[in-house]
């Protein structure tokens, strides 16, 4: 299989859970910054992905899976014993995708585009911050009660998709200082050795 990515974006968490799954995935680069977008071997990644955005999975038959929170649940499927997401038809398995849906719907799309893009002005980027602050607060309370990840000590793909999206926050200037459950849990998934791996071949800064 062959994840399309592009560094410093959302297409970091499937790779995550690729390698906490043991998954081996081709990986091409995309570059957004050019239209259309080509891949780093000439590709128009708008053949691939109509849309345009990372992260875009193909598979072993050719076809194309799309959406981050998708992807991830595929991938941690294929390896059930990893623990990456919980068995289909099972309350915990309805808890995770709604947490991947909160990350998806109320997080991911609130600090892109809307702080990706100065273009939108500084009064909608506060209204955005504002709103992101609400929603980590929900993060923060829950984290205090959950244990070290979002659904227990069992790292899970929410995980991996909360980490990626919440890392942005630097580069966003979304202050996390009222959140020392969430900073201690970014602390937590950026020591994996597999997240560390994931971020150093997506050509990523990583902690010392």
């Amino acid at each position: 299989m062959k994840l399309y990515y592009a560094t410093g974006t959302c297409s970091l968490s499937p790779h995550i859970v690729a390698l906490e799954a043991g998954i081996v995935l081709d990986l091409e680069r995309v570059n957004l910054a050019k239209t259309p977008h080509p891949t780093e071997t000439g590709v128009d990644f708008t053949t691939v992905n109509p849309n345009g955005y990372v992260p875009a999975l193909e598979l072993d038959d050719g076809s194309v899976l799309t959406e981050g929170a998708a992807i991830v649940q595929y991938l941690a499927d294929l390896r059930p014993e990893s623990g990456l997401v919980p068995r289909s038809g099972t309350t915990e398995r309805h808890h995770q995708q709604s947490w991947l849906n909160f990350i998806a719907s109320e997080l991911h799309k609130m600090y892109s585009p809307w702080l990706f893009h100065p273009e939108y002005g500084s009064q909608a980027q506060d209204v955005a911050r504002r709103k992101i602050a609400e929603r980590l607060a929900f993060v923060e309370n829950h984290l205090a009660k959950s244990g070290a990840y979002l659904t227990g000590e069992q790292f899970t793909a929410a995980d991996a998709y909360l980490f990626t999206i919440v890392g942005g926050s630097a580069f966003t200037k979304v202050d996390l200082a009222a959140f020392p459950q969430l900073r201690a849990f970014m602390d937590r998934v950026a020591a994996r050795p597999k997240v560390r791996e994931a971020m150093q071949a997506e050509g990523m800064k990583i902690a010392a």
